[in-house]
Parts: structure tokens; C-alpha cells; sequence
């Protein structure tokens, strides 16, 4: 009766994992331009995978292997939106226009550029 409700909740967690995968995926081919396009990827991807990661864990139980997956769920939480900030950074300085026109930036002193 336990190992059903592991299996149950993993089963859940995987397949709520899925559908944020699923939902980025979409983000990525329907969002105008690189800076949305940057935040749907970033945020599903991570949501996405931790949520897989967390149902494998649930379903393995207590051992090594779950152990392995919270190093990884916690690297992927760690550089995933850092990637996104520094691919949105560059994208920003390379010039790449905003589909909403421009994007306002506030220097040191709080006035906008």
C-alpha cells in the first residue's frame, strides 16, 4: 500500500514536471522575442526539472542516488536562472529590440536611460 503512494505522488510530480517542459516548450516557439522567449525557458526548464528530479526521488526512496539528484536539482536551481540572466544581458548589449519597443534601464543614480 505505501510503494501505490509513492508511485502515485511520483507519478504526479513527473507529470507536473512534464507539463511545465511542455508549457516552455510552447513559450519558446510562440513569445516574440529572445528576452520572453529567455524568461518561459528559464522558469519551465527549472520548474520542469526539479519537479521530475523530486519524483524520481519519491519513487527511489532514501539512498545515494536520491541524494545525487538533490545536488542536481539544487546546480540546476543555481545556474539555469543565471544563464537566462546572462543570455538576456548580452542579448541586451548586442542591441536585439524588445517586441514591446524598448526596454527602460535605470543607471547608478535611478534615472532612466
Amino acid at each position: 500500500m505505501f510503494m501505490f503512494f509513492r508511485e502515485l505522488i511520483a507519478t504526479i510530480l513527473v507529470g507536473v514536471g512534464v507539463f511545465f517542459f511542455l508549457v516552455s516548450v510552447i513559450g519558446l516557439i510562440r513569445l516574440p522575442d529572445v528576452y520572453m522567449r529567455v524568461h518561459a525557458t528559464a522558469k519551465g526548464d527549472t520548474l520542469g526539472l526539479g519537479l521530475c528530479l523530486l519524483g524520481a526521488i519519491v519513487y527511489l526512496g532514501v539512498s545515494y542516488t536520491s541524494l545525487k539528484l538533490i545536488l542536481i536539482i539544487t546546480f540546476i536551481w543555481i545556474t539555469s536562472p543565471t544563464a537566462a540572466h546572462l543570455i538576456g544581458k548580452s542579448a541586451y548589449r548586442s542591441g536585439v529590440k524588445a517586441a514591446c519597443g524598448r526596454i527602460p534601464v535605470k543607471d547608478v543614480s535611478g534615472k532612466e536611460s
